[in-house]
C-alpha cells in the first residue's frame, strides 16, 4: 500500500513538471517570436538616403537624412538646388553635417497601451529619406519658423533638414505614404486609399484602420495627414500626435 501511495505521488509530481516545462517553453516561444519580412510600405522609401532592416521584432531606419527632391535648402550650386526668394533661409542641407538618423520601431506596433505625446526632434522617417517633426518649433509654436519653411513644408534646425507640414514633394492632397513614426506606424497623405476621399473617422491621433495599398485588402491602424489647414502657412501638419502605438 506504502509502496503504490509513493508511486502515486511521484506520478503526480511528474505530471505537473511536465506542465511547468510545456508552459515555460510556450511563453519563451512567445517572447521570442520575430518577424521575418519587412512590412511591404517599407519599400516606398529612398533607397539612395534610407536603409531599413529587421533586428528581431523591431525595425532598423538608418538614414542619410539627405532627401531627393528639390530644395531651397541644398544651397547654389547643388543639382537639386531650387531658387525660393520669399523662403527665409537657415544653413544648407549640405553645410549641415549631422543629418544622418537612426530610428528603432516596433514591427507590430503596440496599439494597446497609452497615447503618448511626442516630443521636439525626429518624430519620424519620411520616405524621402529626411526626418519628420511635429507641430512645434524649439519651445514655441511653428508660427515663429514659418517664414523659413520651403516649399514643401520643410527647413534646417536643429541640424537635420525636416518637415513639419505636408511634404508637397510626395505627398500632395493625396493618398501617398508620408512615412513612419517612431511608434512604427506608417503616416499617409490626406485621403484614404481605400475609399479616394478625406477620411471622416480619424482618431485624437489622426489615425483609422482600413486597408491601404501596401497591405493587399487587409486592414491595417495607419495615421493620415489631417484635413485642417494650418493658417500661418497655408498648410497641413504633418503629425501632431500623440502617439498610438506604444
Amino acid at each position: 500500500m506504502k509502496n503504490l501511495l509513493k508511486l502515486s505521488i511521484i506520478a503526480t509530481l511528474l505530471v505537473f513538471a511536465f506542465v511547468a516545462c510545456s508552459n515555460g517553453d510556450s511563453e519563451t516561444e512567445i517572447e521570442e517570436e520575430a518577424v521575418t519580412e519587412l512590412h511591404a510600405a517599407y519599400s516606398a522609401f529612398n533607397t539612395d538616403a534610407v536603409t531599413i532592416y529587421l533586428s528581431g521584432s523591431n525595425v532598423v531606419i538608418e538614414t542619410t537624412g539627405l532627401p531627393n527632391h528639390t530644395s531651397v535648402y541644398w544651397g547654389e550650386g547643388h543639382s537639386l538646388y531650387m531658387a525660393e526668394p520669399t523662403v527665409d533661409v537657415t544653413p544648407s542641407i549640405m553645410s549641415s553635417n549631422n543629418n544622418a538618423t537612426t530610428m528603432t520601431v516596433d514591427a507590430t506596433p503596440n496599439l494597446s497601451g497609452s497615447t503618448v505625446a511626442t516630443a521636439l526632434n525626429t518624430i519620424g522617417i519620411s520616405v524621402s529619406g529626411a526626418s519628420i517633426f511635429n507641430d512645434q518649433e524649439g519651445n514655441g509654436a511653428l508660427s515663429q519658423a514659418a517664414a523659413s519653411l520651403d516649399w514643401t513644408g520643410a527647413h534646417i534646425g536643429p541640424g537635420v533638414y525636416h518637415y513639419h507640414l505636408e511634404p508637397k514633394a510626395f505627398s500632395d492632397d493625396d493618398s501617398n505614404l508620408v512615412g513612419v513614426l517612431k511608434d512604427g506606424v506608417f503616416l499617409y497623405g490626406r485621403k484614404c486609399s481605400s475609399t479616394g476621399a478625406y477620411p471622416t473617422d480619424l482618431d485624437a491621433s489622426g489615425g483609422h484602420t482600413t486597408a491601404t495599398q501596401y497591405t493587399d485588402g487587409e486592414a491595417e491602424y495607419h495615421y493620415h495627414i489631417i484635413n485642417e489647414i494650418y493658417s500661418t502657412t497655408g498648410s497641413y501638419i504633418a503629425f501632431a500626435g500623440p502617439y498610438r502605438g506604444y
